[in-house]
């Protein structure tokens, strides 16, 4: 496997721009035949599509399959990528269709792990609360609450769940996800808003009963 292109960039450019320039890079590399260049962007991706798809699917032997056929796909129609926007949102739009594919497909229910979700608008009364309790208490609790969470979410539309997913667990701004999902920040924005609604009142008697 050849070293890392070196990039030379001023210092005022961005880590995403750093990233996406050293993504053309390694992809120049594999249109003009270097195959194993592509080595690199897995390395570079595989574990953030695993991530995506598993928060969608939470089936690690689907996330696992459909990680593989994403990185096929993207290997395959890397001459379609026109670098209009950044790779990786090239990337991860072939992952969420392919995705929604295999959902509609099977017609399985989607259940999200929400282990690095932390919306202080839903349960930060209830994780400061937690702090006083014994560990065992604690850790039950914290449990609990993953369980009203994700029962909650499976009761959102897919396009929904999508969003808070993306925002909320992978970190992704509206403009990223707008990009991904073929629509306007403003659908983000509307997305996420109407999607943390629903929460709030699916877990409100939880909260209520929790509270009392």
């Amino acid at each position: 496997m050849d070293d890392p292109p070196e990039i030379s960039l001023d210092k005022e450019d961005t880590l995403a721009e750093q990233s996406a320039a050293e993504d053309r890079l390694w992809i120049g590399r594999v249109r003009s035949g270097n195959t194993r260049a592509f080595n690199f962007l897995i390395r570079k991706y595989q574990r953030r599509l695993y991530s995506v798809v598993y928060n969608i699917t939470s089936n690690k032997v689907d996330a696992a399959d459909l990680t593989q056929e994403i990185l096929v796909k993207a290997f395959k129609g890397l001459h379609t990528f026109k670098g209009e926007s950044h790779f990786y949102t090239w990337l991860y739009r072939i992952a969420l269709n392919t995705t929604f594919s295999f959902i509609k497909k099977s017609k399985k229910d989607s259940h999200y792990s929400l282990e690095n979700w932390d919306d202080a608008e839903v349960h930060a009364n209830i994780l400061s609360r937690s702090n006083d309790l014994e560990m065992g208490d604690r850790a039950t609790l914290l449990k609990e609450l993953q369980e009203k969470l994700n029962e909650a979410l499976q009761k959102l539309s897919l396009n929904h769940r999508t969003v808070v997913v993306l925002f909320e667990i992978e970190g992704m701004s509206h403009t990223e996800i707008a990009q991904m999902l073929h629509c306007s920040e403003g659908t983000v924005r509307s997305r996420l808003h109407y999607a943390k609604e629903q929460l709030k009142q699916l877990l409100k008697d939880y909260l209520k009963d929790y509270e009392a």
